[in-house]
């Protein structure tokens, strides 16, 4: 067990899942209605326990199933301008534009289409809590689960939750073709995202929304190239298990 990696050790308890149906999709609104509108209070609470809006139209979603449980362990969506409507926004035009510094990007230099954005990620507390840390039972997908219910091997492996959703939002950015990626994120955030390889550079003014957030980009080049091979097997891992469920038409610069 302790001679696994950290893919094979991943692979034991966790796996991603294209949201390609409509049951999936909403799935994934409930987990960031769980997160956004009941834990953090970042949006208002709907009636039927569903967090979306305008974007997830034009929005590829994805989760980590919990194998031996069957339950949902996080969600993220990738933001793409529709071939058909290229001016619809993504969630960072609409909010952080006039943040930008110009001196270092232009986003005219990127055609509609051509870029993404990840958005939306969430891990149910579920999923974050230390075992003993409450005693009431919680509720995942309409199943009542008791606290004691993931082993302290599975619990260990929980933290990898959100690089694994990380990985698979940028595997689906590169199976696209994209030619970069931008996030919106607090800094101290990103300082641990360089610290696994993932070179978001920050290319506007921190400014607060529920926090210190400022806009980030990553260019294609620099999807997986820092990456040390540890991750980048766990890469290999999530881009494999996406590849078998979709097919994408890449967007292609002519």
């Amino acid at each position: 067990m302790d001679n696994l990696s950290l893919a094979e050790n991943f692979d034991q308890y966790f796996e991603v899942k294209f949201a390609n149906t409509k049951q999936l999709r909403e799935e994934s609104y409930r987990i960031r209605h769980s997160v956004y509108c009941d834990e953090l209070e970042w949006e208002p609470k709907q009636q039927d326990g569903k967090e979306s809006d305008e974007c997830d139209d034009y929005s590829f979603a994805l989760l980590l199933v919990h194998k031996r449980t069957g339950q949902y362990a996080g969600t993220a969506r990738l933001v793409i301008h529709p071939p058909n409507e290229p001016d619809k926004k993504l969630p960072f035009e609409q909010h952080c534009l006039s943040s930008i510094w110009s001196e270092v990007i232009n986003l005219a230099d990127f055609p509609r289409g051509g870029f993404s954005e990840i958005s939306r990620l969430a891990v149910p507390e579920t999923f974050r809590r230390r075992a003993g840390e409450k005693n009431m039972p919680f509720v995942i997908n309409d199943i009542s689960l008791q606290s004691d219910v993931f082993s302290e091997e599975e619990r260990r492996n929980f933290p990898n939750i959100a690089i694994g959703l990380y990985l698979s939002i940028i595997a689906l950015a590169e199976m696209c073709l994209h030619l970069a990626m931008f996030v919106v994120a607090e800094p101290r955030l990103n300082k641990r995202l360089n610290r696994i390889g993932f070179l978001f550079e920050q290319i506007g003014d921190e400014h607060d929304f529920h926090g210190n957030r400022a806009l980030f980009y990553l260019p294609r080049e620099k999807f997986t190239s820092e990456l040390n091979p540890e991750i980048l097997e766990l890469y290999s891992l999530l881009e494999k298990q996406l590849k078998q469920q979709m097919f994408l038409l890449p967007y292609l610069n002519r």
